[in-house]
């Protein structure tokens, strides 16, 4: 189907990629994941022939279509949603282009060219492209009023599900697809993700939502040394068992056998649960795929993450009522009341982000709310991970071991030894932890203010989107510092793995009251009468 063939990539000195030569096999979703900086988007730009390789070349089968997701949300502007969708099958829009001009300006001469290309349509499904372009776009939340509008006048979060919706169309044999989870809500994702485990052509696909990765992927094609190695199985497998061949590694005394032994009874462990689940019929039912000999140690290096109390709290969390904000004379929210208990993981969402970071600006002293009380506990102490993080970072005469001193609330934690240990759990080894805090990336930051919050040590955190910018290793690290934590924590994410995996309460906050419920988050959005119940609350 798609084929590389000695591929090379060298930026300067740096070499990205050395020889690669690989297969992307039909009916097969491939999930690519490498530490920042391996090179994913650039792989996926080379396949879709935006970048040219160094050396070595891409090759897909004659008579095959590709289709891109598109990442630059401006370049169809000039044109309508629907029309928008249409392009994105580019022979069968130039068709209907052509005819379309041939029409406007018909005489004798064009009838013979008309015919033909009224018989290329019509074999392409042509006459029916404009009802199934609508149906794609209404199954992304995109009703048939907005079909018509212009793209210039649709918002940043419709145009990402417009260029979702023109790479899905036309069932294109090779779908290549860069974070399509981004600026998508729960139920669009839910979608998606359905489409992608029935779709029976390849998509090669990177994402950090390993959710997502679960519930699509055939096979994680992983970007290291240079190199790409396709494993059978879903991100989960790969994870666990590239972590499990490492401790094997590390037990040099256990003999062959019994590390066979443990391999194997870890596949039928895991290939046990994923028949239990939803995704067991998706993709060909990968587990038939996995593979002993295919499982080997990761080379990835991941943060240790370890949130600790400096003392536990008591039965009271946090209690507030009738709460109430808006911004600009808009209202976000209202009515909200929350009584919260000693050990409580609460996932909070809305369909607008702006109302629950308002909710924790409220929470934490920088936003005043239009009514409404919030009390703390007097055991509890807070530590809070905002979305918008960059007025932690405006010194550009600290680095990084005088930054993370700020917090140190002893003689012994602002020793720099010590210092150096914390930023040393976050992967800023050596010289990393003496640049200035100002030209750090958006992940380095984060890492950087988990540390803060491992420091601090309160037995409550509040976290608005932690997982923004963090790669897989950093996100997987975390989820599990969560679900071990022993405190109470509040947390908003877009990553459906880290609400299924840590909240054991769900807290959606409307415009008119809240929906509270003790549950998962998966549980939540299956249960049919809160999902009657959202639908009154946003009305």
């Amino acid at each position: 189907m798609l084929t590389v063939n000695n591929l090379s990539v060298q930026f300067g000195k740096r070499i990205l990629f050395d020889e690669v030569n690989t297969t992307f096999t039909q009916g097969n979703c491939y999930g690519v994941i490498g530490a920042n900086g391996a090179g994913k988007s650039t792989f996926l730009k080379i396949l879709a022939g935006d970048i040219e390789p160094t050396s070595g070349r891409v090759f897909l089968e004659p008579g095959k279509r590709m289709s891109v997701l598109n990442q630059n949300h401006n370049m169809f502007d000039e044109h309508t949603v629907l029309e928008t969708v249409m392009m994105g099958n580019k022979v069968l829009y130039a068709i209907k282009s052509e005819m379309d001009a041939l029409y406007a300006d018909y005489d004798d001469a064009n009838a013979d060219r008309i015919g033909e290309l009224q018989v290329q349509f019509e074999e392409m499904n042509g006459w029916n492209a404009e009802s199934d372009a609508g149906a794609m776009l209404s199954n992304l939340g995109i009703g048939s009023d907005m079909h018509y509008t212009m793209m210039a006048d649709m918002e940043g979060k419709m145009k990402v599900r417009v260029l979702l919706a023109q790479a899905l169309f036309g069932n294109p044999d090779v779908l290549v697809m860069d974070e399509p989870t981004n600026d998508l809500d729960f139920e669009t994702i839910s979608w998606l993700e359905n489409f992608l485990a029935n779709y029976e052509n390849t998509v090669i696909v990177v994402s950090h939502d390993r959710h997502f990765l679960d519930a699509v992927c055939t096979h994680v094609s992983d970007i290291d040394f240079g190199k790409i190695n396709h494993y059978s199985g879903n991100y989960t497998f790969w994870y666990e068992s590239s972590q499990l061949a490492a401790r094997q590694r590390a037990q040099q005394n256990k003999k062959a056998e019994e590390k066979k032994a443990e391999l194997e009874e870890f596949i039928r462990r895991f290939s046990a649960n994923v028949a239990k689940s939803k995704q067991a019929t998706s993709r060909k039912k990968m587990i038939d795929k996995l593979n002993l000999e295919e499982i080997k140690p990761s080379s990835r290096r991941y943060p240790a993450i370890i949130f600790e109390t400096e003392r536990e709290a008591g039965d009271q969390i946090l209690h507030v009522e009738n709460l109430a904000a808006s911004i600009d004379g808009e209202l976000l929210f209202k009515n909200v009341d929350l009584n919260m208990a000693k050990g409580d993981k609460v996932v909070v969402f809305s369909k607008d982000s702006r109302a629950t970071t308002a909710f924790y600006e409220i929470l934490n002293g920088n936003m005043k709310a239009d009514s409404g009380t919030f009390d703390w506990g007097i055991t509890t102490t807070q530590s809070y991970l905002p979305n918008d993080n960059s007025q932690f970072f405006t010194d550009g005469n600290l680095n990084l071991v005088d930054w993370l001193r700020q917090w140190a609330k002893t003689e012994e934690e602002r020793d720099e030894v010590y210092v150096r240990g914390f930023l040393g759990k976050m992967i800023f080894s050596g010289e990393e932890a003496l640049k200035k805090c100002t030209v750090l990336s958006g992940g380095e930051k984060v890492r950087c203010m988990l540390s803060r919050m491992m420091m601090i040590r309160a037995n409550v955190l509040m976290l608005d989107e932690p997982t923004n910018h963090l790669d897989l290793e950093s996100i997987t690290a975390f989820n599990n510092s969560l679900k071990n934590f022993k405190g109470s924590v509040l947390f908003t994410t877009h990553d459906h793995e880290f609400a299924q995996t840590v909240a054991n309460r769900v807290l959606e906050i409307t415009p008119n009251g809240v929906i509270d419920r003790y549950m998962t988050f998966d549980e939540y959005l299956e249960d049919n009468k809160i999902q009657e119940l959202r639908k009154k609350m946003y009305a």
